[in-house]
């Protein structure tokens, strides 16, 4: 076996438990940090909206409206993330740590010198950024100096999602637990602090919740430069970090796809807000509606993101080990277990979904809006979770092409005309972008669940 860094015991552990035995015990190894994982990523979008909504709603819907761009700008992050996971898990499952770390290497390299180019452009250009995004008038300028804040802020974060990355795609998931933890800390923290002036923090309005975004990111860095120089990727920061063009044309090769369909998933979720932008009288209330619905329906997501996270070294890891028949058996098992725990969620909040509405405002009209938003998505929460599991088991064998079609063909073929015919020509309104989303969301699943059971995924050539 080539070593790049010795494999301590625990990630030997690590990858024994995803790669033989228990296949419960794999899914529980890897789902229960992810899951916690989400749980602090939905307090941060939770508590942004909570203390958005406490100056007005123009600020809520600015920032809902704003979260779909922003995720434009960190796509490239995501994407190289996707192939790191596929590469390095495979390495890892075959034993071949040199491989593991030259891929590890030139991920980073590869994501940073991307997050310099679009925090230059972000700064150059966000008045123009906001404004062909369709952003309404009474948000642009809240959104030109949040957009700025978050510009600076890319470069600790694309490190963040890559390095979390890393060390998903080796087993070690209580590291990024670790650093996701010190993330949602400071960030709820910082939220009341540089919003209210609290703690003799200087008070900076709603602009404190873009700083507060900027400074935790900047902390998670520091906590995962540390983790890198200790444990089972100690070696890392030791080696030579000379650009090496043909192992980044591997990660981009598997990374692109990903990043597409993210690019159209993104840019078709901001043409949806400008749907929602151009209802008139109700553009404001529905905007917001949609911010705190989607915030509210994170609980949701949580498990299911976590899940797929899962999916991808599971995958991965045994396809590396030659193992693709469990690797098969893991993807569907994973896939049933979230359709169940998402089914019993989503009764929970369709039951009880003008009380978790209230959660996040007063205002009445924008408390129907979003209770009529919550109860019409959740028919197809069982749906999202096959999507959302298969497409991440799919990623994580390297099929990064097959889940961007069937995802872009559902936005854009299915999701957007629908959206538009039934809100704006027969004259549905917020309604008919709702049902949009549910058809879509429901043809997403079953031909993801097709694509899988095709099995081509498990004879693809990678690395």
């Amino acid at each position: 076996m080539h070593t790049d860094q010795g494999r301590p015991d625990n990630a030997e552990k690590a990858v024994n438990t995803i790669t033989s035995g228990s296949s419960v015990a794999a899914m529980w190894h890897l789902s229960w940090p992810m899951i916690l994982i989400m749980v602090f990523n939905f307090l941060v979008g939770l508590v942004d909206v909570y203390v958005a909504g406490l100056i007005g709603r123009d600020v809520q819907a600015a920032i809902g409206f704003l979260s779909q761009l922003y995720f434009l700008l960190i796509i490239v992050a995501n994407a190289i993330s996707i192939g790191t996971v596929a590469l390095v898990s495979r390495s890892i499952g075959s034993g071949d740590m040199e491989h593991a770390g030259r891929y590890a290497r030139q991920s980073l390299m590869f994501g940073l010198a991307v997050a310099v180019v679009l925090t230059a452009a972000g700064l150059a250009f966000h008045r123009q950024i906001v404004e062909t995004a369709g952003f309404p008038t009474e948000i642009r300028t809240i959104a030109e100096g949040f957009l700025v804040i978050f510009a600076w802020a890319l470069g600790p974060n694309y490190f963040l999602i890559i390095s979390n990355a890393l060390f998903r795609a080796r087993g070690d998931v209580k590291k990024p637990l670790v650093t996701m933890f010190v993330f949602c800390a400071a960030n709820v923290v910082l939220d009341f602090s540089l919003v209210f002036g609290l703690a003799g923090f200087p008070r900076l309005g709603y602009m404190g919740i873009a700083y507060a975004t900027a400074i935790s990111a900047i902390l998670g860095m520091a906590v995962n430069l540390l983790f890198l120089t200790s444990g089972g990727w100690k070696g890392l920061p030791g080696r030579t970090w000379r650009p090496d063009l043909r192992t980044i044309v591997r990660i981009a090769g598997i990374g692109w796809p990903a990043g597409l369909l993210q690019v159209a998933w993104s840019a078709g979720s901001i043409i949806l807000y400008h749907i929602l932008g151009r209802l008139g009288s109700e553009s404001i209330v529905a905007l917001a509606s949609i911010t705190n619905g989607l915030r509210i329906e994170a609980v949701i997501f949580m498990p299911a993101f976590a899940m797929n996270m899962a999916a991808s070294v599971l995958v991965g890891q045994n396809l590396g080990a030659g193992k693709p028949g469990r690797a098969t058996s893991l993807g569907w098992k994973i896939a049933l277990t979230a359709m169940t725990v998402l089914t019993l969620l989503s009764a929970i909040i369709f039951a009880g979904a003008e009380f978790f509405a209230s959660l996040l405002s007063g205002d009445p009209a924008v408390l129907r809006e979003t209770t009529r938003y919550l109860r019409v998505n959740m028919l197809s929460e069982p749906f999202m979770a096959l999507a959302l599991v298969l497409s991440g088991a799919l990623q994580g064998a390297g099929d990064t092409r097959g889940t961007m079609w069937i995802i872009v063909f559902c936005m854009w073929v299915i999701r957007l005309p629908l959206a538009y015919d039934l809100s704006l020509v027969l004259g549905l309104g917020a309604l008919g972008v709702w049902i949009a989303m549910v058809v879509s969301m429901t043809v997403q699943g079953l031909l993801m669940a097709y694509r899988f059971h095709q099995g081509k995924w498990r004879t693809l050539v990678v690395g």
